[in-house]
């Protein structure tokens, strides 16, 4: 698999798109602030075509995530993944002296995926820590959040969900595969010029990417600040929406930890030109990928490969302190992972087909050409200082380096 396609991909022979077409309402909306105000910066194109209240993309009722979706996250793949961070959860809530109650906020928890499978892992432990949960759903469509109470009542999970209150609580921030759907800006390197890639019209219907000056000299700081210099005719993507995205995130926790699992790098990996010439933004739809945001419009996803670098610094400055980033295969090998495969193995009441299912999910999960090489980024506030304590098991294990690497 090429470094830059989203890992979670099925290998399947592809489906026919040509009944997917566009909202033809929000294409029709994009057209005419392109026609009134000119051309449009992509990060503002991204916002409408995955957010905007009438036809965006996570503004629709149909399935987003999951097999008969348009793409496949790790929630979706198998319930062993949140058993797995339900550990990592239990286990800082026992670091922070076992608070009651205990938030755990997810963003982006969509259909409760993610959410029935830590409660239920949470139970399957015997944690304590079930009895004193306040599980807080953040979406941006209602419909989103009724199918998420159903599902959690249908798991008898549903006295453990709350709406999100004001005010600080102590616990837990998640966001899974969250960061990677921010509107972000196209940049490139054209000689000695750095510009931006906008969006205008071609005649008056179809969109084409124009160069301009850059909207924002916040885009030229960003890569100076991280060392990122790009390569003549390079193009990248800059989300600079990381940072007001995180301030907000962080905003209520007292204390706690901010967990965030997303694909992407470092930016001087993210950026290196070689393997990375003409960026990472995707398109995704019915579990196909291509490279072209413009086709079905409110009806894909669009996404881009997360800046780590641009994380850590946007944590810190919301007041938060690192704790650590890993891979997702380390991360959950540090949490048990092989080791719940193994109890599922051992069981007499799993059939060969569950233990078939699961393994391949796990083996999905740890491969380091897949989902395996996702970053998985924990930030604290008030959070017990580093080297009181062994690790988290999340970052307790280390894969062995390869030589020559």
């Amino acid at each position: 698999m090429t470094d830059h396609l989203r890992p979670e991909l099925r290998r399947e022979a592809p489906t026919d798109l040509r009944d997917v077409g566009q909202d033809d309402a929000l294409v029709e909306r994009i057209r005419a602030e392109i026609r009134r105000a000119g051309p449009m910066s992509f990060a503002r194109f991204m916002e409408l075509a995955l957010y905007a209240p009438d036809g965006g993309y996570y503004r629709d009722a149909a399935t987003r995530p999951g097999r008969e979706g348009d793409f496949i996250t790790a929630p979706e793949l198998h319930p062993i993944f949140g058993w797995s961070v339900a550990r990592g959860i239990d286990e800082i809530w026992r670091r922070l002296g076992e608070p009651s109650p205990f938030v755990v906020r997810e963003h982006g928890a969509g259909g409760g995926a993610l959410a029935v499978a830590i409660l239920d892992g949470l139970r399957d432990m015997g944690s304590t820590l079930l009895d004193v949960i306040a599980y807080e759903p953040v979406e941006i469509d209602a419909r989103r959040l009724e199918a998420f109470t159903v599902r959690l009542a249908a798991a008898g999970h549903g006295g453990r969900q709350r709406e999100p209150a004001g005010g600080s609580f102590t616990g837990v921030v998640l966001g899974n595969e969250v960061l990677d759907a921010l509107p972000v800006h196209r940049v490139g390197r054209r000689g000695d010029r750095v510009v931006e890639l906008a969006v205008r019209l071609d005649g008056d219907e179809d969109f084409v990417e124009v160069e301009t000056e850059p909207t924002t000299p916040a885009l030229a700081e960003r890569l100076a600040a991280e060392g990122v210099e790009l390569a003549d005719g390079q193009t990248a993507e800059v989300c600079l929406a990381l940072d007001d995205w995180i301030a907000a995130a962080a905003a209520p926790l007292r204390q706690g930890v901010l967990l965030l699992i997303d694909y992407g790098a470092p930016a001087l990996e993210l950026y290196d030109p070689v393997r990375r010439l003409d960026g990472t933004l995707r398109a995704y739809v019915r579990h196909q990928v291509h490279a072209d945001p413009y086709r079905h419009v409110g009806r894909q996803d669009l996404t881009a490969h997360v800046d780590v670098t641009a994380v850590e610094r946007a944590a810190a400055a919301a007041g938060l302190s690192t704790i650590g980033v890993t891979t997702q295969a380390e991360a959950l090998m540090g949490l048990g992972i092989e080791a719940r495969l193994q109890s599922i193995q051992a069981d007499p009441a799993t059939t060969f087909e569950e233990y078939t299912l699961v393994r391949s999910a796990l083996m999905r999960l740890l491969d380091p050409a897949a989902m395996g090489r996702f970053r998985v980024m924990a930030f604290g506030r008030d959070w017990p200082p580093s080297g009181s304590e062994p690790p988290l098991g999340l970052f307790a294990f280390r894969l062995p380096t390869r030589r020559g690497r």
